[in-house]
């Protein structure tokens, strides 16, 4: 059974800053990419920070994608983004995908259809 795990969220001030975690379970990652996307109220969901397990390529596709910054730890088949200077139009539930593509083409949604996480809310907010 394929799960992604989201953790991390939470309520932060502007300015401030968040890691979030994704866990990827049942599935081998050596092929794949899994990426973050986010969904703010009346918006569609969008991808801005992709990583491929096959060769560390990234893949950024938001303009303030400066503030975030995807890594990973292979061994744990976990991916992180980290957050700083956060501000409250970052406000959104934060979604980690899987899909066995490229990073561009995973955070663009042009390759097979991923594996999604449940979400995890981060609020930006003083």
């Amino acid at each position: 059974q394929v799960q992604l795990v989201e953790s991390g969220g939470g309520l932060v001030q502007p300015g401030g800053s968040l890691r979030l975690s994704c866990v990827v379970s049942g599935l081998d990652l050596g092929s794949y990419a899994v990426g973050w996307f986010r969904q703010a109220p009346g918006n569609r969901r969008e991808g801005f920070e992709c990583y491929s397990f096959e060769d560390a390529s990234t893949y950024s596709l938001y303009s303030v994608a400066g503030r975030f910054t995807i890594s990973a730890d292979n061994a744990k088949n976990t991916v992180y983004l980290q957050m700083d200077d956060l501000k409250p139009e970052a406000t959104s539930v934060y979604y980690c995908t899987a899909g066995r593509t490229t990073p561009q083409r995973l955070c663009e949604l042009r390759g097979p259809v991923p594996y999604w996480g449940q979400g995890t809310q981060v609020t930006v907010s003083s």
